[in-house]
């Protein structure tokens, strides 16, 4: 027979027989060896397997915990974001260095933060490096409304300096929480397991 005629032939049914089946081959990529073992912590495609999960039990509580709480933390401070801008666009009458100081520190806020919705909703790991840069717009917004003598009036509706000033405390603390929570999500996924 030819060659030709040896591709349309049937393959014989293999022997039965008690040998183990062979390993399937491991990645010759170092690179794809090294994702394969790491766990983002979203629990989206972490693991090949449908085996028992490595973590324990606390572990995964955690991590289901801190899904249901970054999404709502991350649309918060975009919310708070908008605020800033628009308080100074609607509500208050403020110097000219103090509008352009909430304008861009408000949207850059609402933007950062929508990111971090976004990735967190799309089952990525949450941004470490936006988490931090919201916490430090957090602070200079707590230190900008008296650096740049924003009018401190009675209440927080007659006021641009208390408003400012309590969005930057909000942003702060939670987008340090979600910074942190970031971080330690990325340090649990990443570290090796025990025993390997």
């Amino acid at each position: 027979m030819s060659d030709h005629d040896a591709d349309d032939r049937e393959p014989e049914p293999a022997a039965e027989d008690d040998r183990e089946p062979e390993p399937a081959a491991e990645a010759t990529n170092p690179a794809e060896a090294t994702t394969a073992e790491i766990d983002s912590g979203t629990g989206v495609g972490d693991r090949p397997d449908e085996g028992h999960d490595p973590r324990d039990e606390s572990t995964q509580i955690a991590t289901e915990e801190r899904r249901r709480k970054i999404p709502v933390f991350s649309a918060v401070i975009a919310v708070v974001g908008a605020w800033v801008v628009l308080s100074v666009l609607v509500v208050y009458d403020v110097s000219q260095a103090a509008f352009w100081n909430n304008v861009i520190v408000g949207a850059v806020v609402a933007v950062a933060a929508g990111y971090n919705y976004y990735r967190v909703s799309s089952d990525m790991p949450l941004s470490v490096g936006v988490s931090a840069l919201l916490a430090v717009l957090g602070i200079w917004l707590i230190i900008a409304p008296a650096l740049l003598e924003m009018p401190a009036g009675a209440g927080l509706g007659d006021s641009p300096f208390w408003g400012t000033l309590g969005a930057g405390f909000l942003i702060a603390a939670l987008s340090g929480y979600n910074a942190y929570e970031a971080r330690e999500a990325r340090t649990v996924a990443t570290e090796p397991e025990a025993g390997v």
